[in-house]
């Protein structure tokens, strides 16, 4: 991120939070946060930011560049890996990809004020419905005024720019991937990386290991590569597996065991 050169920190601050590949199958979820003082909301606005899905990827570029250089804006991006958001679904206690969406944006809110913003007006662009999203930051930061909605990155500039550092930053990201594990190469024909693209669906057919699955660029826990895995992937059973299945069967019994008791009068 970028806001070391920002001045006049106690003024009243707008902020707008926007995030990027929420929906691919293939690399890393980036939320981006950009901030600007009240009073400069039309120069930025000026500066030409929109929702980054409405531009090129070269304008996008031109932009982020502009954004980088101004001297009233302010920005700061949360790279979540793929492995961190299937791992967190996928865990004994899922997390689901709302929940993650929520608290990544309230962290960026948080580091925001730590570093010294007084923040008056939030933008958010909705995960999920939009006033019970609005009613819960409103909780959390009471002293700020939220406004949630849907396609929020057409409408307020502070959110444009958010999407478009997120945007960037995701593209960036995915075009230097390169896997960490061994063994075969991957090529990076993979499309646009959504469920419902041909190459990204030809990519993860072409690309299954059997045994291991896929390297870390890929979700597993998205439905499409779960379906793949579950049709030609190995089935595993772990040692562990069976002794967790143990212990829980064994924990149901004593629980059974205790509710019996506790019906007979026991003592």
């Amino acid at each position: 991120g970028g806001w070391e050169h920002l001045k006049g920190l106690d003024e009243e601050w707008d902020l707008g939070i926007d995030e990027a590949g929420r929906g691919p199958v293939l690399g890393p979820m980036v939320y981006g946060s950009a901030f600007c003082p009240t009073n400069r909301e039309a120069d930025l606005k000026a500066l030409g930011v929109d929702d980054s899905k409405a531009l090129t990827a070269e304008k996008r570029e031109d932009l982020f560049a502009k954004i980088q250089g101004c001297e009233y804006l302010g920005w700061m991006v949360t790279v979540m890996s793929a492995g961190e958001l299937s791992g967190a679904m996928l865990q004994r206690n899922p997390y689901n990809l709302n929940a993650q969406s929520h608290d990544t944006a309230i962290a960026l809110i948080q580091r925001a004020i730590a570093i010294g913003l007084n923040l008056k007006r939030v933008f958010v662009d909705t995960v999920g419905d939009p006033q019970r999203y609005e009613d819960k930051l409103s909780a959390l930061f009471p002293s700020i005024q939220f406004a949630v909605r849907k396609k929020a990155d057409s409408l307020f500039p502070t959110v444009s720019a958010a999407s478009i550092c997120a945007k960037v930053i995701r593209d960036r990201v995915l075009s230097q991937w390169k896997p960490t594990e061994g063994g075969p190469q991957f090529d990076l024909n993979y499309g646009c990386g959504y469920p419902g693209d041909t190459k990204t669906k030809d990519w993860l057919q072409r690309h299954l290991d059997p045994v291991f699955g896929y390297p870390d660029l890929v979700r597993f826990s998205w439905a499409t590569t779960a379906t793949i895995l579950k049709e030609k992937g190995e089935e595993f059973l772990w040692e562990a597996d069976e002794e967790e299945l143990d212990a829980d069967e064994a924990q149901s019994r004593l629980s059974f065991q205790a509710v019996q008791v506790k019906g007979t009068g026991a003592k």
